[in-house]
């Protein structure tokens, strides 16, 4: 069987830790090439040479290289891997990962993934039910972490209830369903626009946005991730943008448009997640205007971007933004029809708890065809994949899938 991918596997340490061995070998039955990865409890369940003699590679264990081996495992091992996988995973290391904490490999690696993340919980009935352990998996839930189980039945304490490590069937069913999902945009070439332009005045000021660009670059990194080739214009951004996309910086609504102009025929789709400036200086002064009593600052409309982008639109699928403060479905549904958009994304940009620098957003995407579909208040990554789950299905839908 050819190969399908390499998958990490991290190996916990609680008593289902031995479950990890048969995980290990039904992924490569299933043509994965699983990289071991055990904590330090872990070792203490099941030897890291059980791992070896079953993959055929030693597994990268907790404590730090030694001389003469790869000084940074957890990075050189993520490079070549699809998705990282948990299994069996406790409610110390989902402590860990929910807070950001990276005192292994395995920790570590985890908060450096960049990948699709899988966690198959397993502990004590009474654990997987305190309010510190559910808030830290909905916690990661919201940011685009998905769960496998735990399932109910006798636990290994003896007592019966919730906390059982889910099937192994179930464990690999998911891995293959996520990255199945994952590569739906394969050889796709897709422009996202980021941030917030800005319009100069004069030498030293200009007008801006409160854009943090967060959503579009959660965007290129989801559609990176399912195998698009993706190039991300960005205006000024709070973030850096993803090491593995194209990047194109612009300042201005006319750079962003005459950046996009080159690039949309060639496009399969435009997500214009950038917020872009309504206006610009009828007037702009070359020098710094000098500080005085008044000074009055006249005001001209700016090009609508999409609205002359989707005239020449041919098979380019096409997801606009609509920022609101009131009345959002209904102006995002006019804008739907007048920009003669596919599908427009709509966020109510008066919340302080979402949206504009917020790591957190809320929106209603209403499609050509009528679909409508909400994300409630989520991680800006989470959002970033319902919106693309959501595009990618209409555009297929469309007859201009591959």
């Amino acid at each position: 069987m050819a190969p399908r991918g390499k998958i990490i596997l991290g190996v916990t340490g609680g008593v289902a830790a031995y479950k990890a061995a048969d995980i290990a070998r039904r992924l490569m039955d299933t043509g994965y090439e699983p990289q071991v990865v055990m904590t330090a409890n872990a070792e203490k369940f099941v030897t890291p040479l059980t791992f070896e003699a079953v993959t055929g590679r030693p597994a990268l264990l907790a404590r730090m290289p030694l001389p003469g081996e790869d000084p940074m495992p957890h990075i050189s091992a993520l490079r070549e891997a699809a998705l990282v996988l948990v299994a069996p995973a406790t409610a110390d290391v989902i402590g860990k990962m929910a807070n950001g904490i990276a005192d292994d490999t395995l920790t570590t690696m985890l908060l450096a993934a960049g990948k699709p993340v899988i966690v198959a919980p397993a502990m004590n009935t009474r654990m997987y039910n305190n309010p510190a352990v559910r808030e830290n998996m909905e916690k990661l839930k919201s940011r685009g972490i998905t769960f496998v189980g735990p399932g109910s039945g006798l636990l290994a304490c003896g007592d019966e209830g919730e906390g059982k490590l889910a099937p192994v069937e179930e464990i690999v069913a998911a891995v293959e369903r996520v990255l199945e999902t994952r590569r739906d945009m394969e050889g796709l070439k897709i422009i996202i626009t980021a941030g917030g332009t800005r319009e100069p005045v004069d030498a030293v000021r200009f007008i801006g946005n409160r854009s943090s660009g967060k959503m579009g670059v959660a965007l290129a990194e989801e559609a990176f991730q399912r195998g698009a080739d993706v190039t991300l214009i960005a205006a000024a951004m709070e973030v850096e943008p993803p090491a593995s996309v194209t990047v194109e910086r612009v300042e201005s609504a006319e750079e962003l448009y005459h950046a996009l102009s080159g690039k949309f025929d060639g496009a399969d789709m435009l997500i214009m997640a950038a917020a872009v400036g309504d206006y610009r200086s009828a007037g702009l002064n070359g020098g710094k205007v000098k500080k005085m009593e008044s000074w009055s600052l006249t005001l001209e409309p700016n090009r609508d971007i999409l609205f002359t982008l989707s005239r020449r639109k041919t098979a380019q699928f096409l997801v606009g933004f609509a920022a609101e403060t009131e009345n959002a479905v209904e102006y995002g549904r006019e804008k739907l029809e007048y920009k003669n958009l596919d599908m427009i994304v709509i966020n109510d940009v008066s919340r302080k708890d979402i949206g504009f620098g917020s790591d957190y957003n809320e929106v209603t995407m209403i499609t050509r065809s009528g679909a409508m579909e909400s994300v409630a208040r989520s991680e800006k990554p989470k959002v970033a994949r319902a919106i693309l789950d959501l595009a990618v299905k209409e555009r297929n839908a469309s007859g201009r899938g591959k």
